[in-house]
Protein backbone atom coordinates (compact mmCIF):
# COMPACT_ATOMS: atom_id res chain seq x y z
CA UNK A 1 0.00 0.00 0.00
CA UNK A 2 1.29 3.49 -0.92
CA UNK A 3 0.58 6.86 0.64
CA UNK A 4 -0.27 9.85 -1.61
CA UNK A 5 3.39 10.82 -1.51
CA UNK A 6 4.38 7.34 -2.66
CA UNK A 7 5.79 6.11 0.66
CA UNK A 8 5.04 2.53 1.63
CA UNK A 9 2.74 2.50 4.67
CA UNK A 10 3.92 0.09 7.35
CA UNK A 11 1.79 -0.79 10.39
CA UNK A 12 2.88 1.20 13.41
CA UNK A 13 3.37 -2.11 15.23
CA UNK A 14 6.18 -3.02 12.83
CA UNK A 15 7.93 0.29 13.44
CA UNK A 16 7.43 -0.10 17.19
CA UNK A 17 8.83 -3.65 17.11
CA UNK A 18 11.96 -2.48 15.30
CA UNK A 19 12.60 0.39 17.74
CA UNK A 20 11.85 -1.88 20.72
CA UNK A 21 14.32 -4.47 19.40
CA UNK A 22 17.14 -1.91 19.10
CA UNK A 23 16.53 -0.76 22.66
CA UNK A 24 16.42 -4.36 23.91
CA UNK A 25 19.67 -5.26 22.16
CA UNK A 26 21.44 -2.21 23.55
CA UNK A 27 21.90 -0.49 20.18
CA UNK A 28 20.03 2.53 21.51
CA UNK A 29 21.11 3.21 25.09
CA UNK A 30 19.03 4.92 27.81
CA UNK A 31 19.23 8.69 27.39
CA UNK A 32 20.20 8.41 23.71
CA UNK A 33 18.36 10.65 21.24
CA UNK A 34 16.43 8.74 18.59
CA UNK A 35 16.54 9.73 14.92
CA UNK A 36 14.01 12.40 13.99
CA UNK A 37 10.59 11.47 12.63
CA UNK A 38 11.77 12.50 9.16
CA UNK A 39 14.82 10.22 9.43
CA UNK A 40 12.67 7.32 10.65
CA UNK A 41 10.25 7.86 7.76
CA UNK A 42 13.17 7.57 5.33
CA UNK A 43 14.56 4.50 7.11
CA UNK A 44 11.30 2.57 7.24
CA UNK A 45 9.91 3.90 3.97
CA UNK A 46 6.55 4.63 5.53
CA UNK A 47 4.18 7.51 6.12
CA UNK A 48 5.09 10.08 8.75
CA UNK A 49 1.76 9.46 10.49
CA UNK A 50 2.79 5.82 11.01
CA UNK A 51 6.07 6.82 12.66
CA UNK A 52 4.36 9.49 14.75
CA UNK A 53 1.83 6.95 16.04
CA UNK A 54 4.54 4.39 16.84
CA UNK A 55 6.54 6.95 18.83
CA UNK A 56 3.46 8.13 20.68
CA UNK A 57 2.56 4.57 21.69
CA UNK A 58 6.14 3.84 22.77
CA UNK A 59 6.01 6.95 24.92
CA UNK A 60 2.75 5.76 26.49
CA UNK A 61 4.45 2.44 27.27
CA UNK A 62 7.37 4.24 28.96
CA UNK A 63 10.05 3.06 26.52
CA UNK A 64 10.87 6.51 25.17
CA UNK A 65 10.55 10.11 26.33
CA UNK A 66 9.52 12.87 23.94
CA UNK A 67 10.85 16.32 24.77
CA UNK A 68 9.26 19.39 23.27
CA UNK A 69 11.53 20.97 20.70
CA UNK A 70 14.28 18.40 21.28
CA UNK A 71 13.03 15.05 19.99
CA UNK A 72 12.59 11.53 21.33
CA UNK A 73 14.97 9.81 23.76
CA UNK A 74 15.32 6.26 25.08
CA UNK A 75 13.87 6.16 28.60
CA UNK A 76 15.88 4.96 31.58
CA UNK A 77 15.04 1.26 31.82
CA UNK A 78 17.92 0.18 34.05
CA UNK A 79 16.66 -1.67 37.09
CA UNK A 80 18.58 -0.30 40.05
CA UNK A 81 19.34 -2.98 42.62
CA UNK A 82 20.93 -2.19 45.95
CA UNK A 83 23.76 -4.55 46.85
CA UNK A 84 22.85 -4.16 50.52
CA UNK A 85 19.18 -5.12 50.03
CA UNK A 86 17.20 -8.03 48.64
CA UNK A 87 14.10 -6.67 46.94
CA UNK A 88 11.22 -7.87 44.81
CA UNK A 89 11.88 -6.90 41.19
CA UNK A 90 8.18 -6.14 40.73
CA UNK A 91 8.37 -3.45 43.41
CA UNK A 92 11.51 -1.92 41.87
CA UNK A 93 9.85 -1.62 38.46
CA UNK A 94 6.56 -0.35 39.88
CA UNK A 95 8.40 2.40 41.79
CA UNK A 96 9.62 3.76 38.45
CA UNK A 97 6.06 3.85 37.16
CA UNK A 98 6.77 1.11 34.64
CA UNK A 99 4.96 -2.15 33.88
CA UNK A 100 6.34 -5.48 35.07
CA UNK A 101 5.52 -8.76 33.36
CA UNK A 102 6.86 -12.29 33.71
CA UNK A 103 7.39 -15.04 31.16
CA UNK A 104 7.23 -18.36 32.97
CA UNK A 105 9.52 -20.79 31.14
CA UNK A 106 9.33 -23.69 33.59
CA UNK A 107 8.44 -24.41 37.22
CA UNK A 108 8.99 -27.98 38.37
CA UNK A 109 10.06 -30.38 41.09
CA UNK A 110 13.40 -32.10 40.53
CA UNK A 111 16.28 -33.86 42.26
CA UNK A 112 19.07 -31.60 43.47
CA UNK A 113 22.38 -31.93 41.64
CA UNK A 114 25.55 -32.14 43.70
CA UNK A 115 26.19 -28.42 43.13
CA UNK A 116 22.66 -27.34 44.07
CA UNK A 117 22.55 -29.67 47.07
CA UNK A 118 25.82 -28.30 48.44
CA UNK A 119 24.66 -24.70 48.05
CA UNK A 120 21.33 -25.44 49.74
CA UNK A 121 22.84 -27.64 52.48
CA UNK A 122 20.81 -30.64 51.33
CA UNK A 123 21.77 -34.17 50.40
CA UNK A 124 22.39 -34.90 46.72
CA UNK A 125 19.17 -36.01 45.04
CA UNK A 126 16.93 -34.30 47.58
CA UNK A 127 13.72 -32.81 46.18
CA UNK A 128 13.89 -29.11 45.25
CA UNK A 129 11.68 -26.75 43.29
CA UNK A 130 13.23 -25.16 40.18
CA UNK A 131 11.84 -22.06 38.46
CA UNK A 132 13.06 -20.43 35.25
CA UNK A 133 11.49 -17.07 34.41
CA UNK A 134 12.15 -13.89 32.43
CA UNK A 135 11.15 -10.54 33.93
CA UNK A 136 10.26 -7.69 31.58
CA UNK A 137 10.08 -3.95 32.13
CA UNK A 138 7.71 -2.27 29.68
CA UNK A 139 8.03 -5.31 27.45
CA UNK A 140 11.86 -5.38 27.48
CA UNK A 141 13.56 -8.44 29.07
CA UNK A 142 15.76 -7.25 31.95
CA UNK A 143 16.29 -10.35 34.10
CA UNK A 144 16.52 -14.11 33.61
CA UNK A 145 15.76 -15.74 36.96
CA UNK A 146 17.07 -19.27 37.50
CA UNK A 147 16.00 -20.22 41.04
CA UNK A 148 15.96 -23.30 43.27
CA UNK A 149 13.72 -23.31 46.33
CA UNK A 150 13.65 -25.49 49.44
CA UNK A 151 10.26 -27.32 49.51
CA UNK A 152 10.38 -27.64 53.28
CA UNK A 153 10.15 -23.86 53.64
CA UNK A 154 7.80 -23.07 50.73
CA UNK A 155 5.64 -26.19 50.23
CA UNK A 156 3.06 -24.52 47.93
CA UNK A 157 5.64 -22.98 45.59
CA UNK A 158 4.57 -25.02 42.54
CA UNK A 159 0.93 -23.99 42.98
CA UNK A 160 1.61 -20.26 42.69
CA UNK A 161 0.88 -18.28 39.52
CA UNK A 162 4.16 -16.53 38.74
CA UNK A 163 2.58 -14.32 36.10
CA UNK A 164 0.82 -12.63 39.04
CA UNK A 165 3.35 -12.91 41.88
CA UNK A 166 7.15 -13.19 41.88
CA UNK A 167 9.12 -15.99 43.53
CA UNK A 168 10.74 -13.36 45.76
CA UNK A 169 7.32 -12.28 47.04
CA UNK A 170 6.38 -15.89 47.82
CA UNK A 171 9.67 -16.40 49.65
CA UNK A 172 9.18 -13.23 51.70
CA UNK A 173 5.77 -14.59 52.72
CA UNK A 174 6.89 -18.09 53.75
CA UNK A 175 10.55 -17.73 54.68
CA UNK A 176 11.36 -14.27 56.09
CA UNK A 177 14.92 -13.36 55.24
CA UNK A 178 17.42 -13.55 58.10
CA UNK A 179 20.64 -13.83 56.08
CA UNK A 180 21.75 -13.40 52.47
CA UNK A 181 24.88 -13.86 50.37
CA UNK A 182 25.49 -12.30 46.96
CA UNK A 183 28.21 -12.66 44.35
CA UNK A 184 28.26 -10.38 41.30
CA UNK A 185 30.26 -11.18 38.17
CA UNK A 186 30.33 -10.53 34.44
CA UNK A 187 29.61 -13.43 32.08
CA UNK A 188 28.92 -13.89 28.37
CA UNK A 189 25.47 -14.89 27.13
CA UNK A 190 25.24 -18.41 25.76
CA UNK A 191 22.77 -19.21 22.97
CA UNK A 192 19.93 -20.12 25.34
CA UNK A 193 20.39 -17.08 27.57
CA UNK A 194 20.67 -14.78 24.55
CA UNK A 195 17.38 -16.11 23.17
CA UNK A 196 15.55 -15.67 26.47
CA UNK A 197 16.89 -12.16 27.08
CA UNK A 198 16.67 -11.05 23.43
CA UNK A 199 20.36 -10.12 23.20
CA UNK A 200 23.16 -11.27 20.87
CA UNK A 201 25.11 -14.41 21.75
CA UNK A 202 28.31 -13.59 23.70
CA UNK A 203 26.97 -10.20 24.78
CA UNK A 204 27.87 -9.08 28.30
CA UNK A 205 25.58 -10.17 31.14
CA UNK A 206 25.73 -9.29 34.80
CA UNK A 207 25.09 -12.35 36.95
CA UNK A 208 24.00 -11.99 40.56
CA UNK A 209 24.29 -15.29 42.44
CA UNK A 210 22.23 -15.08 45.62
CA UNK A 211 21.58 -17.43 48.53
CA UNK A 212 18.93 -16.54 51.08
CA UNK A 213 18.60 -18.06 54.54
CA UNK A 214 15.61 -18.08 56.87
CA UNK A 215 16.08 -19.09 60.51
CA UNK A 216 19.22 -21.07 59.73
CA UNK A 217 17.85 -22.98 56.72
CA UNK A 218 18.66 -22.14 53.10
CA UNK A 219 15.37 -21.04 51.53
CA UNK A 220 16.59 -20.41 48.00
CA UNK A 221 19.53 -20.04 45.67
CA UNK A 222 19.16 -17.91 42.55
CA UNK A 223 21.21 -16.96 39.53
CA UNK A 224 19.90 -13.68 38.14
CA UNK A 225 21.17 -12.73 34.67
CA UNK A 226 20.84 -9.16 33.41
CA UNK A 227 21.81 -7.66 30.02
CA UNK A 228 24.83 -5.46 30.77
CA UNK A 229 23.35 -2.52 28.84
CA UNK A 230 20.15 -2.53 30.93
CA UNK A 231 21.29 -2.95 34.51
CA UNK A 232 23.34 -1.31 37.22
CA UNK A 233 23.95 -2.10 40.86
CA UNK A 234 24.01 0.54 43.56
CA UNK A 235 25.31 0.10 47.09
CA UNK A 236 24.94 2.62 49.90
CA UNK A 237 26.44 2.54 53.37
CA UNK A 238 26.43 5.03 56.20
CA UNK A 239 27.69 5.08 59.76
Amino acid sequence: MKSPAGARVLPSEEVKASIRRRIAEGGWQPGMRLPSERELVQEFGCARMTVHRALRELEDEGLIERRQGSGSYVAELHPISNLLQVRDIHEEIAERGHDHATRVLSVQREKASAEVAAAMRLRKGAAVFHALLVHLENGVPIQLEDRHVNPALVPDFLARDFTRVTPSHVLFEHAPLTEAEQVVEAVLADAEQALMLDVPVDSALLRVSRRTVSQGAVASIARLYHPGARFRLVGRFSV
